[in-house]
């Protein structure tokens, strides 16, 4: 697929806290390598490589290894677990065995997801695999990352019921105040992506009014989510100046002063530095 031209670059580093480096490359045939030489050059310097089932996640984790500004993240996606049926436990298990691993530095992105999973038994496992990916996030401390699609209340139902790890983040936020308000009740981290950049999504401009700015992250969940202007083309870590300029503009911030916190709260979000 043709891919968008490269903006401007940032004033300041800022962190793309979610991004499919080797989805991109099947969907566009940017390769992971020339993905973060040109995401670099427009000043978004490191990667959270999140993984969605046992392959990609050991992808995630070798990306990680391989490349200084990219860290991991594993687990099984919700939609992925809820196909699983018996073979879920042994899923979980491949997943705890990356989850110690250095470069790793979370378990997701985990969750639920009603939208493509509307069965009750698929619900079901969506619940057992969440759960068990928030005691895994506890037990090797790393970070959690939620994909929360029109599940809203049984997220936070899970969450409160095994107990809120130390550091969460709700990725791709799609909740409207009162769930924002509720994620950040638990300490939880917000992450926009270029949804928040859609004219059908005033709830998510509403979301990003009330988060404070040191619970705010940015990401692209590329190759998907492409911000406007450039809806209908792949994502890519190098597109993240879109969203970032409207983050910044929305909220009434000069850039340099978004970007910095962006960079200041990733690290936070995700364990320290890397």
């Amino acid at each position: 697929m043709d891919l968008p031209p490269s903006p401007e670059p940032l004033p300041g580093p800022v962190v793309d806290s979610h991004c499919h480096l080797d989805y991109t490359e099947e969907l566009s045939g940017l390769e992971p390598e020339e993905a973060i030489r040109r995401a670099a050059a427009v000043g978004v310097t490191r990667i959270v490589q999140i993984g969605c089932d046992v392959e990609s996640s050991r992808w995630a984790v070798a990306a990680a290894e391989r490349w200084p500004g990219v860290v991991a993240g594993v687990a099984l996606h919700p939609n992925d677990a809820a196909r699983l049926g018996p073979a879920l436990p042994e899923a979980l298990a491949a997943v705890e065995a990356l989850a110690s691993r250095p470069r790793v530095r979370a378990v997701g992105e985990t969750g639920l997801d009603f939208y493509r999973t509307p069965e009750a038994d698929g619900q079901a496992r969506q619940r057992e695999a969440f759960a068990a990916h928030i005691q895994l996030a506890k037990a090797y401390d790393k970070t959690l990352v939620i994909h929360d699609r029109d599940a809203h209340a049984a997220v936070l139902d899970v969450l409160d019921a095994e107990g809120v790890p130390d550091r969460v983040v709700m990725h791709c936020f799609s909740g409207d105040a009162d769930v924002a308000r509720a994620c950040l009740d638990r300490g939880a981290y917000l992450s926009f992506a270029g949804t928040v950049t859609f004219k059908n999504n005033p709830h998510l401009r509403e979301a990003l009014a009330l988060t404070p700015l040191d619970r705010l992250l940015v990401e692209t969940d590329a190759p998907y989510l492409t911000p406007t202007p450039l809806r209908g083309r792949p994502n890519a870590s190098y597109l993240i100046p879109h969203t970032a300029r409207f983050l910044a503009a929305t909220l009434g911030l000069e850039l340099p002063v978004l970007c910095r916190a962006l960079d200041v709260n990733a690290e936070a979000a995700f364990g320290g530095s890397w």
